[in-house]
């Protein structure tokens, strides 16, 4: 039996749709991106993506700063096999390409090194923390763009939602608890008179509006969503409590102990320290989970009139 011209077309057609239909494009702030087919072999250049792609269930070739993303970010757990490529703000390209990656994932600190990361392999740009950008809201937009590379969509949807409940799940325990009141002051120490405070343009803001607690510091701080300022500044905001943010500086709760500044402190005076692990507060959207449970949690089990 013969077949027509036309059916050996159709046919030759068909059989080009499943090859075709894996060809996708993506544009980001580095122009555009075509993949053939989900990369497999995926180097990460700064903590917000190594993150997302941890969610997604993809353990990275390569990432940068390795041993600093086990003291700041910790969660998710990075394998201790994943190689190391360097610094985040200056990665080795010859490390990079040794691991024959087929995506790299970098933001636009990384601009003078793309067109060479680009001879490695397609890269994707995105910047979670740039002028004018909601970190939160960029965050998601590159979990939710790697799900749809590496054809984990789905599960990217699943780690907003679980992170959406979450926040629903820590604001009812504060409630209930009635420990919402009082304004709340971020910080991270960075000795015994300075912290690093964090702002209402700032990823962790997220997490304050979810649980339904205000703010303490309402001046705005630079695009990665902090000030540095002295502790003199909390006094100004009495009625205010202050977490604090692992890792704290060694030594620190001796030299405040000992410090009559210190003691002097509306929020000390009234034992409302509260000290909570670290969460890294330039990632991507995990760091918001993160602090709302050990927020909650802090604030409920009661604050002291110092750091541990």
């Amino acid at each position: 039996m013969s077949t027509s011209p036309r059916a050996l077309v159709v046919g030759a057609l068909l059989l080009l749709v499943p090859i075709l239909g894996l060809t996708q494009t993506w544009s980001h702030e580095g122009g555009k991106l075509t993949l053939n087919k989900p990369p497999e072999r995926i180097v990460a250049l700064n903590w917000a993506a190594t993150e997302s792609l941890l969610l997604l269930g993809i353990t990275p070739v390569g990432v940068a700063d390795m041993a600093g993303y086990g003291t700041w970010v910790r969660e998710p757990e990075l394998p201790e096999e994943v190689a190391n490529v360097g610094t985040r703000v200056a990665p080795s390209l010859e490390a990079i390409a040794e691991l024959k990656p087929d995506l790299i994932v970098t933001s636009t600190e990384m601009a003078p090194a793309a067109e060479l990361l680009e001879r490695i392999a397609p890269t994707y740009v995105i910047s979670v923390y740039k002028q004018g950008a909601r970190p939160y809201d960029k965050a998601r937009e590159m979990l939710l763009t790697l799900g749809e590379m590496t054809d984990r969509k789905d599960r990217a949807e699943l780690v907003l939602a679980d992170i959406e409940k979450t926040l629903e799940e820590q604001r009812e325990r504060l409630e209930q608890a009635g420990v919402t009141g009082k304004p709340v002051a971020l910080v991270n120490f960075l000795d015994d008179r300075h912290v690093r405070i964090y702002t209402p343009n700032g990823l962790f803001q997220t997490a304050l509006d979810n649980l339904g607690l205000t703010n303490a510091w309402q001046d705005t701080g630079n695009y990665w969503g902090f000030s540095v300022t002295g502790l003199e500044s909390i006094a100004e905001v009495p009625d205010s409590r202050i977490i604090a943010i692992e890792p704290l500086v060694p030594g620190l709760a001796d030299s405040l102990a000992n410090s009559p500044f210190w003691t002097y402190l509306p929020p000390v005076q009234n034992h409302e320290i509260y000290q909570v692990p670290a969460a890294w507060p330039f990632g991507g959207v995990y760091p918001v989970k993160r602090l709302a449970v050990a927020l909650a949690d802090a604030l409920i089990d009661g604050g002291s009139d110092n750091v541990r």
